[in-house]
């Protein structure tokens, strides 16, 4: 379609691409078929309405240097951008709603060490063939030795052996009265031993969903604000909590998302240089049973002991049994590790790219654009270990910081690493190289030879769900306008892993905050055409002791993965 600054008048309607922050106008005559978000060149959408709001006096808010906004603040206010999003927000939160949970009341909080598991008999009995399902009953008591009433524990659970570096994860079911059911795919011949986990007691579930309320801002940031000689570093954060200060608002212009520091005495709000994470906020917990939640090898990251064998011998597939009559499928499972080598259960065939050479093949004539969390940047650290010909560009960042970006000249392979936008627990960054997501995609042409991964989580756990979902609800959108107008693209999205976070820590990062931001990361891209990384079963199955960033051998199996999904069989 014609395009430029002023088009002559017709009767045809057209696209207004104007820059919203500029304000530079550009038009185009809209296509009768296609939308004006099928442009294939870079476009900023309408600015929508910020999804958080910080609430100012009767008095309203003023605005300093376009950017600057007065009065008391209510720490976090959540308005959705359309009623559309509000409905969808209201049935995924409903959908992983978590049973009701008690506070630490004395000795009734779950005790693993006397807690168990029973094997459950098998439909033949005492004997299990590959390809059958075997199914434990978890039985939680708390100090008391008393048999629990409620639900809410967060219990994880394995199969394996480690002689055949063999381990898939399990389900386990919340039947909400002290009883949980695992369930686990039989997929190897030999032992199968199981492993039951107390991630987190129930009580300590109580605590993080008041503090991911009340308590948001329990990990701070901070800006640093400079011209000349002059600098200040100031507080900043989603909401912020009331004062008389005046505030800078960094809302982001085209997706809406906000950011609020509190403004520098002697500077203005256009003097923000760097952000940085602050620390985490000491004296919150409202009383000592809070504290006691979490106490590592107590009631936090403790094994179950079994009541009678905790495993069984599993028998070659009964004759006559294929691999299509049996419930493996159904279980809901991404894959399994035999021989150390991660195999999926979703009809993805994983090659397993021993050397260089055929990663450096798989790989030619690529553009990798990566986006996310340091668990991600581990990825793009492992190929540019892997491959010699990949070179990385030296930006002089900082360490561990953003962007990086490598190309491999002689196999036209090009690749970038962009953290995301704030929340963001990271060391001093530059401002201008802190950018959201949604945006970066909206400049990716795409296209057969264009791979973007995603993998937005460990950030985020400490907030309420609703800043999670709303922040993939735009990368969401994006994601979708990108395989629009370039259906070939392929999307890579990493979910969350279990962490080895001791005690309190775990209040800043719990894994039950995972299992939950998982729950939603995968109903906001329900439907949409994209692959997945499997991060928590790939960290549960595998014998590696749980870590923030997954161990080698687990990265490995990642990367084999991601290739098979770019080079696919």
């Amino acid at each position: 379609m014609n395009c430029n600054f002023c088009l002559r008048p017709t009767e045809l309607p057209l696209c207004d691409f104007t820059d919203v922050r500029t304000g530079e106008p550009w038009f185009c005559f809209k296509p009768k078929k296609l939308g004006c978000e099928n442009r294939d060149q870079k476009y900023s959408p309408p600015r929508p309405k910020p999804s958080y709001q910080n609430n100012n006096t009767a008095s309203g808010s003023r605005r300093e240097n376009s950017n600057n906004v007065t009065g008391e603040v209510d720490i976090c206010k959540f308005q959705p951008s359309s009623p559309q999003e509000l409905i969808e927000e209201q049935n995924i939160l409903s959908s992983i709603a978590w049973p009701p949970t008690s506070s630490l009341r004395g000795d009734n909080s779950s005790n693993a060490l006397g807690s168990s598991f029973t094997v459950q008999r098998g439909t033949r009995g005492q004997q299990w063939h590959v390809g059958d399902e075997l199914k434990v009953t978890i039985t939680m008591k708390d100090f008391r030795g008393k048999p629990k009433k409620t639900g809410g524990d967060v219990l994880v659970a394995r199969v394996h052996n480690s002689i055949l570096q063999a381990g898939v994860a399990g389900q386990v079911t919340d039947h909400e009265n002290g009883s949980y059911t695992a369930t686990f795919p039989l997929l190897w011949t030999g032992n199968a031993s199981i492993e039951v986990t107390l991630l987190h007691p129930s009580e300590a579930v109580t605590v993080i969903r008041r503090l991911n309320k009340d308590n948001p801002d329990r990990v701070y940031f901070k800006s640093v604000f400079r011209q000349n000689s002059i600098s200040e570093t100031m507080n900043c954060n989603f909401c912020l909590r009331p004062t008389k200060l005046p505030l800078c608002d960094f809302t982001d212009v085209r997706t809406g998302e906000p950011w609020f520091c509190f403004k520098p005495k002697k500077l203005g709000c256009e003097n923000r240089l760097y952000h940085f994470m602050g620390g985490y906020r000491a004296n919150i917990f409202h009383d000592p049973g809070e504290k006691n939640a979490f106490k590592n090898g107590i009631n936090m990251k403790v094994k179950l002991r079994p009541e009678g064998p905790g495993f069984v011998d599993v028998l070659p597939r009964r004759n006559g049994v294929s691999e299509q009559n049996t419930t493996i499928d159904n279980l809901g499972h991404s894959g399994y590790y035999y021989s150390g080598m991660w195999q999926a259960l979703d009809g993805t065939t994983v090659q397993h790219f021993q050397n260089p050479a055929a990663m450096s093949k798989c790989l030619h004539g690529k553009m990798i654009y990566m986006f996310g969390d340091s668990t991600v940047r581990q990825w793009y650290e492992y190929l540019i270990k892997k491959l010699p010909g990949l070179v990385n560009f030296d930006f002089h960042n900082g360490p561990k910081t953003s962007p990086y970006m490598a190309t491999d000249n002689a196999n036209n392979i090009f690749m970038t690493y962009h953290v995301h936008g704030p929340p963001l627990r990271i060391r001093p960054i530059s401002v201008s190289k802190v950018r959201y997501v949604a945006n970066e995609l909206s400049a990716i042409e795409g296209g057969p030879n264009t791979v973007v991964i995603l993998g937005v989580w460990a950030h985020f756990g400490s907030f309420p769900d609703e800043v999670y979902l709303r922040r993939l609800q735009r990368i969401r959108n994006a994601v979708v306008q990108l395989l629009k107008r370039s259906p070939g693209t392929l999307v890579i999205i990493r979910t969350g892993n279990i962490k080895g976070l001791a005690g309190t820590r775990a209040v800043f990062n719990s894994d039950w905050s995972t299992m939950q931001q998982n729950k939603i990361l995968r109903a906001v891209f329900h439907g949409v055409n994209v692959r997945w990384v499997d991060a928590w079963e790939m960290t549960l199955a595998h014998n590696a002791r749980f870590v923030l960033h997954p161990l080698p051998p687990i990265i490995k199996n990642m990367m084999d993965v991601i290739l098979s999904y770019i080079c696919p069989l």
